[in-house]
């Protein structure tokens, strides 16, 4: 019932924060750059932010049609409770009093969750640049009756129409991944030029223990972390965003970092390396990390993996279509957490010779993985379920798991429930 209110009122109810938020934007008059797509748009914002520095401002951790408009108002949520709408209702009509930012460039991470929500958020912020990463699966559930109702042919180019939109509205340049099929499709509903970067220009890519080396050409470029292949578009789209704004690279990526729950290393119990990646999970971001994983350094490979959500019909499929991807990693042991997996990709593992395990909660997983590390293995995590909620109680200083993705109170309470 909730969940079902909160779908009718998202709209209606954001046309109230919208409101102020176009009005500062008015007296603001920022240079807008968005950055949008299914995956790796969050990689490509703060690789922007690592070139541009204060030059500009960025919307952290606000990409929906919520966010969006509180980061405009230099609003923020915090608990992410429900108790705070109150606050935020108050605080809004007295933000457009407030000085605005002193940057004149604003660069907007921005998804599309929702049918509906590139037309609102692309006609919102009418980008001077759009930069789009590319278009998957992410959402698929929530675009089903646009395949029904006869508007797309496939929940994939109904979820690729919906960013299509960021195209429309773009007043100067837009830079696109050229090698989606799905992204392609929308490209006659732009007015102004495109740009298309294509990952056949990577002539070499090395994963390596504690970093990342990208080969284009004459030109290395290495990342002292771990990033899947397809960084590599993120990093050919700054480049010509940054020629376009006439700024040099910075080609050392010193200042580059990424939030909780991208690729980030830990030290855990027993001498074992701990591999986070459990922000989210969505079949293109999870094939690319079990890409990735398959040329990291390690003898001892485990692989543990969560639910892939809100796929919708595609959802057996996908799940399917995962267990080729674990095959080629070369983990020694499988740990599969939630009930999709368990019905769709388990029975294609048992095909193989790799020891693998199944739970349905995530509780249940971390007393497998306690009672089974030897010492020394290299542990990936990737996937829904709260599996942030298991590494917790596997590094080797507690202290790191404000290092963790979903620290506020509400993402506490849930991992409670599920007995984390």
């Amino acid at each position: 019932m909730f969940s079902q209110l909160k779908k009718f009122f998202y709209f209606p109810l954001s046309y109230y924060f919208r409101f102020f938020a176009k009005v500062r934007l008015v007296f603001w008059k920022p240079y807008i750059i968005v950055v949008t797509g299914s995956s790796g748009k969050t990689s490509l914002l703060h690789l922007l932010a690592s070139q541009l520095g204060d030059r500009a401002k960025y919307s952290y951790l606000a990409n929906s049609t919520y966010g969006i408009s509180f980061d405009i108002l230099g609003l923020k949520r915090k608990s992410l409770e429900v108790t705070e709408w109150l606050d935020l209702i108050l605080k809004t009509p007295l933000s457009i009093f407030l000085p605005s930012p002193r940057q004149k460039i604003y660069i907007v991470e921005a998804d599309c969750d929702r049918p509906g929500e590139g037309k609102y958020l692309a006609s919102l912020l009418k980008p001077d640049i759009t930069l789009w990463m590319g278009s998957g699966k992410t959402h698929t559930a929530n675009f089903g009756n646009q395949v029904l109702n006869g508007k797309a042919a496939t929940a994939e180019e109904a979820v690729a129409y919906e960013f299509g939109y960021f195209l429309e509205y773009t007043k100067e340049l837009s830079i696109v991944n050229g090698d989606s099929k799905f992204v392609k499709m929308q490209l006659g509903r732009s007015d102004t030029p495109i740009e298309k970067v294509s990952i056949t220009k990577l002539d070499d890519y090395k994963v390596f223990k504690n970093k990342t080396v990208f080969k284009a050409g004459d030109k290395t470029y290495e990342f002292l972390r771990l990033l899947p292949e397809e960084f590599f578009y993120a990093l050919q789209i700054s480049f010509l965003l940054l020629e376009k704004l006439k700024i040099r690279p910075d080609l050392s990526f010193k200042n580059f970092s990424l939030p909780p729950g991208r690729s980030n290393i830990f030290s855990g119990i027993k001498d074992t390396t701990i591999i986070d990646c459990t922000y989210n999970a969505t079949p293109d971001g999870v094939a690319s990390v079990l890409n990735m994983f398959a040329r990291y350094p390690s003898e001892d490979k485990w692989l543990v993996l969560g639910d892939m959500i809100e796929l919708g019909q595609e959802e057996g499929i996908e799940h399917e279509k995962l267990a080729e991807k674990i095959m080629e990693v070369g983990a020694k042991r499988i740990i599969l957490v939630g009930p999709r997996l368990s019905k769709h990709t388990y029975p294609k593992l048992l095909k193989l010779k790799i020891k693998t395990e199944k739970f349905p909660m995530p509780k249940e997983a971390l007393s497998y993985i306690k009672g089974n590390l030897k010492g020394g293995e290299t542990v990936l995590f990737k996937g829904a379920r709260f599996l942030e909620g298991i590494i917790e109680y596997l590094l080797a200083d507690r202290k790191n798991s404000k290092l963790l993705p979903r620290r506020e109170k509400v993402w506490e309470a849930r991992r409670r429930k599920f007995g984390l």
